[in-house]
């Protein structure tokens, strides 16, 4: 079943046998992407990840929601300090490079800061948290972050859309 056009849209009860038709559904919501990183016993690791939004302003929180089926899931589970990374525009390959890699930070410009936490350098914004809260949410964990530290610059976003990258500019 496909969508002929949005004159015909299709509808359907999510179950087992239309989970494509629901990411495709789940797909028409535009999002920003973001590369979380971590420490590890393995090194530095990093995910990319398009779950994240705004919580709170008091105290400041974010969410992110990492997958469970994940082979990254392990490092990110139980990690109680995380940066997440807005990626613009111009920063493509260093989404796709952590889509391939957990280990993608060696063409990076990055650093590591005190708590051993990779910050990845000229991000549209970086969110250095510690972990608040972690709630089940079916095959993800829903994982709060209590932001200590904000870093932000002016750029253009780069976006997640129906399965392709592309680019928020503002007008």
């Amino acid at each position: 079943m496909t969508m002929q056009n949005a004159n015909h849209p299709v509808t359907f009860e999510p179950d087992s046998d239309n989970t494509r038709l629901l990411r495709d559904a789940f797909g028409r919501f535009a999002t920003g992407v973001t590369v979380v990183t971590t420490h590890s016993a393995d090194g530095p690791v990093g995910i990319t990840a398009n779950s994240f939004s705004s919580v709170s302003l008091e105290p400041p929180l974010v969410l992110w929601m990492p997958d469970k089926g994940s082979r990254r899931f392990q490092y990110f589970e139980e990690a109680e300090h995380y940066a997440i990374h807005v990626l613009s525009h111009h920063q493509a390959e260093v989404c796709n490079g952590f889509v391939r890699n957990a280990h993608a930070f060696d063409q990076l410009r990055h650093r590591i800061d005190e708590k051993g936490i990779p910050l990845i350098e000229n991000c549209l914004a970086r969110f250095e948290c510690k972990r608040f809260a972690a709630y089940e949410g079916g095959d993800h964990l829903i994982v709060l972050g209590q932001v200590l530290q904000a870093e932000m610059r002016t750029g253009d976003a780069l976006t997640f859309f129906s399965g392709k990258l592309g680019q928020i500019a503002p007008r």
